[in-house]
């Protein structure tokens, strides 16, 4: 995947459900673009997802994409669960009501757009891009903080 952009991405939360942040990484040949956001009331899970959405939404064109996110809920969510979530009206095993489902279909419908490879990383495990993404992440919330105290 040499033509592919290459995304990081990583969701922050303070005192889960709190304050939180998202963070992605875009590289495409010599080109880096940095995000990040945050929200005062949200959950890690949360954050993890609109990273990636934040991250898609952010490209101007389809796109090979080789998207890395060290959060096992965004990828098995995306490459193993989404199937069955849609066959059974947005349940998950359990019949239980998908978590965070308004954020999983905007992704869905967003990695539709794309040709999206989706890649676990370690965190905080020296990947640069990784770690990056999680400062930027970090930066989300304190941005989130800030934001509520003005």
């Amino acid at each position: 995947m040499s033509d592919a952009v290459v995304i990081h991405t990583d969701g922050a939360c303070k005192n889960n459900p709190g304050p939180g942040g998202w963070g992605a990484v875009l590289r495409w040949k010599n080109n880096v673009r940095q995000l990040c956001g945050g929200e005062m009331d949200t959950t890690n899970q949360r954050m993890e997802l609109t990273a990636a959405i934040r991250a898609l939404e952010a490209l101007k064109r389809p796109a090979k994409v080789a998207l890395h996110t060290d959060s096992k809920y965004v990828r098995d969510g995306m490459t193993e669960w989404m199937p069955q979530w849609k066959k059974k009206n947005w349940r998950n095993a359990n019949r239980k009501p998908v978590k965070n489902a308004d954020l999983w279909r905007r992704l869905d419908a967003l990695a539709a757009a794309h040709e999206v490879s989706w890649f676990w990383v370690k965190g905080h495990d020296g990947n640069p891009d990784n770690e990056l993404a999680d400062a930027l992440a970090n930066a989300g919330v304190e941005k989130a903080l800030t934001e509520a105290r003005e």
